[in-house]
């Protein structure tokens, strides 16, 4: 499983600035979501490293999908950096700040976009050389938190995650998020029991349509 030394890709980001995070779920599972998302008008996701196999998906999406941003959430250690390395990932998203986890994969030329909580590590992350910083959970902090953190701190590109929901993805654009990572609010848990995939891209679509308008043309 060589590593293939794909690049992450701003301009197929900015087309749909949401990170789609999918964990846990079987390998035929995610390769189908994968190909119901690209199709309504999605480029950019995440599989998280403590999903089985994934290392295998990770490469086979790579192969798949090369008109994609392919990543791995959940990286905590530089064994689980390496293990993506060597997958082809294009990305890499974390939970926390691990300052090793990010200085490495700043070495290797892979963007990186840590996960933080406060103004302090939001700001540690960003001047560690994060691409953008995960905001996480969003949900406990809200639109009004990414506001607040932005006046003082508007350089930082911040991607609330934890919460995004269809209801609330157009406010948090509107106080200025870089863009938004959605798990099963994406990727709804009904839909993809049923694997009602046509349910599914409509319900893609529509999640599109609410931000729009904050898509860089």
């Amino acid at each position: 499983m060589a590593n293939n030394n794909s690049t992450f890709s701003w301009d197929l980001y900015h087309k749909a600035p949401v990170i789609g995070i999918i964990r846990g779920l079987p390998k035929e599972t995610i390769y189908k979501l994968t190909s119901t998302f690209v199709e309504a008008g999605f480029y950019t996701i995440e599989i998280t490293m403590n999903t089985p196999d994934a290392e295998e998906i990770i490469n086979s999406l790579v192969k798949k999908f090369p008109q994609m941003n392919i990543g791995a959430g959940t990286v905590i250690s530089i064994k689980d950096l390496e293990n993506a390395k060597k997958a082809g990932v294009n990305f890499i998203v974390t939970p926390v700040i691990s300052e090793e986890v990010i200085e490495k994969s700043i070495s290797y030329g892979i963007p990186i976009f840590p996960g933080a909580y406060s103004p302090t590590e939001i700001f540690k992350a960003w001047t560690m050389g994060a691409a953008a910083v995960k905001v996480f959970p969003a949900a406990q902090l809200g639109v009004q938190y990414i506001k607040d953190v932005l006046a003082p701190l508007n350089e930082i590109k911040l991607l609330p995650t934890g919460g995004v929901s269809l209801n609330n993805i157009k406010t948090f654009f509107e106080v200025g998020a870089f863009g938004v990572g959605m798990g099963s609010s994406l990727f709804d848990k009904k839909m993809v029991q049923e694997e009602d995939y046509n349910a599914l891209k409509e319900h893609f679509i529509k999640l599109k349509q609410e931000i729009n308008s904050f898509i860089k043309s």
